[in-house]
């Protein structure tokens, strides 16, 4: 046995509308949590789940869809950032309603958690806000699943007391992700023993391909992106040990509103699949 990956199983089970329930951690699948940044429109957004979750089918891949209704820290004022809650929301109930996959979403303040727990599935806390005590009480009070990501500017062991936040409220249907860490001006990197400590924790440990590739501010008005390496980045966190994957992903990333030089293009994500869920096969054989 080279490693055992031993963490806790997470049972999305979504409730009003006719979607297929999920699993992440444990025994359960690789998962895959997937979207556009920012939500570009209703017909959109739509597609994109329609193709990512026919395509995720194909190998079997759980699937959850995500995209923002607000991205709250673009680097410009003049980036665009959404369609806002009210039409956001509305949008997500739409993709889970016609395509009948699970949605997460971000929550930047308190005052939002309402109303989007109405609709998502997940809640997930963005990792510039992940030591926002208030925001991750709020939302894991909600008792629905919440995904929160590691800030560029913590180590892996640094997840433990935000874990205890939560449980601290009963829930604990906590996942964390791994995103990178801040390098330098305009440059991330990833440490991949942070899956390995973060693992340890006992939650579903995912890997955010897309975001760990990202260059921010490396444009000068908006952040520019590495989205060449996304292949092998992925294939190195399933070779790690992983839950899931995290990936934004465009069938135009170049046109993309919102993080297109770190996203993945759709017409990848077949070949991309086939080989990080024949390397996680592998990966299952051999651990406990």
């Amino acid at each position: 046995m080279l490693f055992e990956r031993k963490t806790q199983e997470i049972e999305i089970i979504p409730s009003g509308s006719p979607v297929n329930e999920l699993r992440i951690g444990g025994n359960a699948p690789l998962a895959l949590i997937a979207g556009p940044c920012v939500i570009e429109s209703r017909e959109h957004a739509i597609f994109m789940a329609s193709e990512i979750n026919r395509i995720c089918g194909t190998f079997a891949v759980p699937f959850l869809f995500k995209s923002s209704f607000d991205k709250a820290n673009r680097t410009s004022v003049e980036s665009f950032r959404g369609p806002g809650i009210d039409e956001g929301i509305e949008t997500l109930a739409a993709v889970r309603q016609e395509v009948h996959v699970p949605v997460l979403t971000d929550v930047h303040e308190v005052s939002q958690i309402s109303q989007v727990a109405d609709v998502a599935d997940v809640l997930q806390i963005p990792a510039f806000l992940c030591r926002q005590t208030d925001l991750v009480l709020a939302a894991v009070e909600t008792g629905k699943p919440v995904n929160i990501k590691k800030g560029q500017f913590l180590s892996p062991r640094e997840a433990e007391p935000i874990l205890k936040k939560a449980r601290s409220k009963g829930n604990s249907q906590v996942m964390f992700t791994e995103r990178g860490t801040t390098f330098g001006y305009n440059d991330l990197v990833v440490d991949f023993r942070s899956l390995v400590v973060l693992t340890r924790l006992g939650q579903p440990v995912i890997f955010d391909v897309t975001h760990s590739l990202q260059s921010p501010g490396g444009m000068g008005n908006r952040s520019g992106g590495n989205a060449e390496y996304i292949p092998h980045m992925a294939r190195a966190g399933v070779a790690v040990g992983v839950d899931a994957l995290f990936m934004e992903i465009h069938d135009s990333p170049s046109n993309a509103l919102s993080d297109g030089p770190n996203s993945l293009d759709l017409v990848r994500l077949e070949s991309v699949l086939s080989t990080v869920v024949a390397i996680d096969s592998i990966v299952r054989r051999t651990s406990g």
